[in-house]
């Protein structure tokens, strides 16, 4: 865990070993001045940053926290000026969020890997992030479609000029539209629903109809600016307006930062200093002109949930805003873009309502003894105010003042006759709910109080890293593994995906940065329980009988005809359909929701493998088969593998190119029947024992003179020559090996290894050095070990996977959008065979 829960949580802080060089410049540098400042971020991660330093740099001159929002000569100074104490409280806050999420993920995500599949994780913020993104799945896979149809309508006033109009009622009935459907497809209120020969047929008799101007209903039109950027909104309109993801917009604010172009961009504040405010209303008055500036400064007062301490907005650095045309040439395009946008918002917010009017008419009619009652609406801005320098990108989605500026109505009064110059049915089908962005999901985890603005763009990374989600255009579609982590979680572990609990831990921690709230006693209760919860490490111990791994990593999608249940089950190897036992595997990127029974039926009707027939040249088998990335051809056959489910499989699926499992490998060879030459030379340098390339040396000398094998020559390490520590520590490795070898059969052979890598130091050395995913990665492999009876048995499958993967892989092609298994021909796979294989280049190496 690298935290000690039977000691009030102390956390274990370890210097990374890449950085002990950094650390050790700064203590020499230390030596040689008066004073320390420590001037990190002014948040809870900088004032932890700032503790941290202490801790490692351990300074006998005095030290000084200095804090300011924006690099500008005069922010610096007023920062060196007003110095204060660092804030232990944040501190606090911070090690407890870090201790909390440690715990959260290092207890449930194991969890995860024995029910579900290895590599899954759980975390407090990002498991609550990837339920909400299920949910919204979960309302389209629900959602039943329905038509309905209405008029698109022109109409034509004496003097020619037309404008748009739609039809409104027929009768005194309101003629449907969307909202009135509920989400499976039924109608829920009291409309008349046409039909498309209704609409053709009325849409005929209305055209070329006169009407009447029934009433003119006029109102007055105003919007205020939206306030200044705060982290999250600008995350969402960054995502909208310039199409940058999260992480990118916050990199692009991270350089106009450090740049001095901008103020600290992790904010939860809309408030503006005075020098920001005269700054902004100077760039009203001298660019736009007095009639856009409000006689006082405009204050926004609201926060988020939970916000954190009182920052600044985001806005442009400094007394003066600098122009983006004047930065234009000295910034990156998405910097400059991003800063644009800020100093365009910024100003905005200081800039006078947008007014106008907004004109709705209604004319009625009698057609063919129908009553008809159309409509027509329109909005004139009078004063554009704020608009002038910026207009939400949302804004035309959210309330249609775009359009309906473009949409003037020409004067009529009551009573006034119209023409109907032309009527076109026009159908419709609801729509299910839009899933997801960026933007959308980061605004609903702030409207929750989940997380914290800073850590958005991370937590998004996190899911999308883990499978959870992936990107279908700017919207983020869910995975089936996703939804069997979630379901998961809520069936078992309700509490810790529950949003206002959730909520509520945010408003926990903010009392301990408050100093309201006692750390220890908190995370005592959150682990080890207290009157009305059990706690976490409970959940995770008792709780595992309970959990069904096929249960939560089933999705059901319906009946077949017959009342068969047709369903999605996420397996530790993949995806796929499950009809009455017969399973076929899906693409690794089918979209939940558009995948229906009749879908699910198409994948286990498909042949899983066609024969098409033999390559002339080489007289090898060609096979059309489906695999999890789609149909494919091959070229012969693929090397018979052991079954995924069994002990060799899983075995085989093991990531067993990483160092961590080599080295675990090394030392499983190397107590083996009959040691490996290579695995006990591995052994022995890891971790670092002192013996060097002339040990080896020495010992190949014995080895190549007797013709024994290099354990063999351990023994003889002394008549070889070997001396001082490296002797020492080869009979230390002889001594650990012997007590392996006689350790009783009956000890699973997860558990020796274990013994093993304890005895030998090499856990340790892992631990020391914080390689949490590499001490994860070993627990998995115990795990699988256990499944075998011996070491030997192990080293033997081992021999049998090397043997397979030595063997010549059979060449493939992906099949054409266009083909499927059932017609592809043996002339089209062998076309397919002979086209050149095209690897993927890397974005970021400037390739298009």
């Amino acid at each position: 865990l690298g935290v000690d829960v039977d000691s009030d949580f102390k956390p274990l802080y370890v210097v990374n070993p890449d950085k002990k060089q950094q650390i050790s410049e700064l203590k020499r540098l230390l030596k040689d001045v008066d004073e320390l400042y420590l001037a990190t971020d002014e948040d809870r991660e900088g004032e932890a940053i700032a503790w941290h330093l202490l801790e490692v740099l351990n300074p006998t001159v005095p030290v000084h926290r200095m804090v300011f929002h924006e690099i500008t000569k005069s922010a610096i100074t007023e920062a060196l000026d007003n110095t204060r104490e660092l804030d232990t409280h944040l501190v606090d806050a911070q090690e407890t969020r870090r201790i909390l999420d440690r715990l959260y993920g290092y207890e449930v995500s194991p969890v995860l890997w024995k029910k579900i599949a290895r590599g899954l994780s759980a975390g407090r913020v990002q498991s609550v992030a990837t339920r909400i993104v299920i949910e919204r799945e979960r309302e389209r896979m629900a959602f039943l479609a329905a038509d309905y149809w209405d008029l698109d309508l022109t109409i034509a006033v004496t003097d020619g000029t037309t404008f748009e109009a739609s039809l409104v009622e027929v009768d005194g009935r309101r003629v449907a539209s969307g909202g009135d459907f509920s989400d499976d497809g039924r109608l829920v209120k009291d409309v008349l629903v046409l039909d498309e020969p209704a609409a053709a047929n009325l849409a005929g008799r209305l055209a070329g109809s006169a009407v009447e101007v029934a009433s003119v209903e006029s109102k007055p039109y105003r919007r205020r600016p939206a306030a200044p950027f705060i982290t999250s909104t600008f995350q969402q309109e960054a995502g909208r307006r310039l199409k940058l993801s999260a992480t990118l917009a916050m990199h692009a604010a991270q350089g106009l930062y450090q740049k001095g172009y901008i103020s600290y961009m992790r904010t939860d504040s809309t408030t503006l200093s005075d020098t920001a405010l005269h700054a902004a209303r100077t760039e009203v008055a001298e660019r736009f002109g007095p009639e856009f500036l409000p006689d006082a400064p405009r204050t926004y007062e609201k926060k988020v949930r939970n916000a954190q301490e009182a920052h600044e907005a985001i806005r442009p650095a400094g007394d003066r805003f600098r122009h983006p045309d004047e930065v234009a040439g000295k910034l990156p395009p998405t910097e400059a873009s991003v800063y644009e946008m800020i100093w365009q918002r910024t100003v905005a917010s200081q800039m006078t309502d947008a007014v106008g009017e907004t004109v709705q008419v209604r004319f009625s009619g009698l057609v063919d003894a129908e009553q008809v009652l159309l409509g027509a609406s329109g909005t004139m801005i009078t004063h554009q105010g704020f608009r002038r320098a910026y207009v939400e990108t949302d804004e035309e989605t959210r309330d249609g003042v775009a359009k309906e500026q473009e949409r003037v109505l020409p004067e009529m009064a009551t009573g006034d006759t119209v023409t109907v110059a032309w009527a076109t049915p026009d159908g419709h089908t609801t729509q299910p709910p839009a899933r997801l962005t960026e933007a959308s999901l980061i605004r609903r985890l702030e409207e929750l109080g989940v997380g914290r603005p800073s850590t958005y763009a991370s937590i998004i990374e996190t899911i999308e890293g883990r499978e959870y989600v992936w990107r279908k255009g700017s919207a983020l579609v869910p995975t089936f593994r996703a939804f069997a982590v979630t379901q998961l979680l809520e069936r078992h572990f309700p509490r810790l995906v529950d949003y206002d609990f959730t909520a509520l831990m945010e408003d926990d921690l903010d009392e301990i940065a408050n100093g309201t709230l006692n750390l220890v006693p908190w995370l005592n209760a959150f682990y080890f329980g207290s009157d009305d919860d059990i706690g976490l490490l409970a959940k995770v111990t008792t709780r595992l009988d309970d959990i069904d791994p096929k249960a939560v990593s089933t999705v059901p999608l319906g009946e077949t005809e017959e009342g068969e249940p047709v369903i999605v089950c996420v397996g530790k190897f993949g995806t796929y359909v499950e009809v009455g036992g017969r399973t076929a595997t899906i693409p690794k990127n089918q979209i939940p929701d558009e995948l229906s029974v009749e879908k699910a039926l198409e994948f286990l009707n498909q042949p899983t493998e066609i024969v098409l027939g033999d390559d002339p040249e080489t007289g090898l088998p060609v096979i059309a088969k489906a695999g999890q990335f789609g149909p494919y051809v091959s070229l012969g056959r693929f090397p018979k593998s052991p079954s995924p489910s069994s002990p060799g499989g899983r075995l085989q699926a093991q990531p067993l190119h990483k160092k961590e499992l080599k080295d675990a490998l090394a030392y499983l060879r190397s107590i083996a029947a009959a040691p490996d030459d290579e695995a006990v030379k591995r052994a022995l340098v890891n971790p670092k024992r002192g013996i060097s390339k002339r040990t080896f040396e020495l010992l190949e000398v014995c080895v190549e003179a007797t013709g024994c094998s290099l354990a063999d020559a351990l023994e003889e390490a002394e008549e070889a020559g070997v001396t001082g520590r490296a002797l020492k520590e080869i009979r230390s490795f002889l001594d650990l090996r012997r007590t392996i070898r006689e350790s009783p059969d009956a000890a699973a052979v997860g558990e020796v290894l274990r013994a093993t890598l304890e005895a030998a130091g090499y856990l340790t050395e892992l631990r020391d050095s914080g390689e949490d995913d590499r001490l994860k990665n070993l627990e998995d492999f115990y795990a699988v070990l256990d499944e075998f009876s011996s070491v030997d048995d192990v080293v033997a499958e081992l021999e049998q996977i090397a043997d397979l993967k030595s063997q010549p892989k059979p060449k493939t092609a992906s099949l054409l959008q266009t083909m499927t298994l059932e017609r592809i021909t043996l002339q089209d796979a062998l076309e397919l065979l002979s086209l050149p294989r095209t690897v993927g280049v890397d974005p970021a190496d400037g390739v298009e």
